[in-house]
């Protein structure tokens, strides 16, 4: 994976940075979560991503209790460095309903 420069981040004043999850193959967007500097730092380290859960105000590691973890291919910043864009494997559905991604009904 080539590494993302933390400093081009640009986070919000909650902490957190938007996140794109798109598969690898199909390049179809998954989802939209959001990430801590924490949290991302941690997906850079382990390869598998780590998001920030907004409503349950902690750290998310998605699949630690589904199953279905995104494996990280690439990084990288959108032009503003507001976003990020997250290539991934997927090891199951995205979404919590059960779908592929969190952009198609159930």
């Amino acid at each position: 994976m080539r590494k993302l420069d933390l400093s081009k981040v640009k986070f919000d004043e909650s902490g957190l940075v938007a996140v794109i999850a798109q598969d690898v193959i199909s390049k179809e967007v998954l989802m939209l979560a959001y990430t801590s500097r924490e949290t991302l730092v941690e997906t850079i380290e382990t390869g598998k991503m780590v998001y920030f859960s907004r409503s349950r105000n902690q750290r998310w590691l998605k699949g630690e209790t589904s199953g279905n973890f995104q494996e990280v291919v690439e990084l990288s910043l959108d032009c503003d460095g507001d976003t990020v864009l997250a290539q991934v494997n997927t090891l199951g559905p995205a979404c919590h309903n059960g779908t592929k991604t969190c952009f198609e009904e159930n």
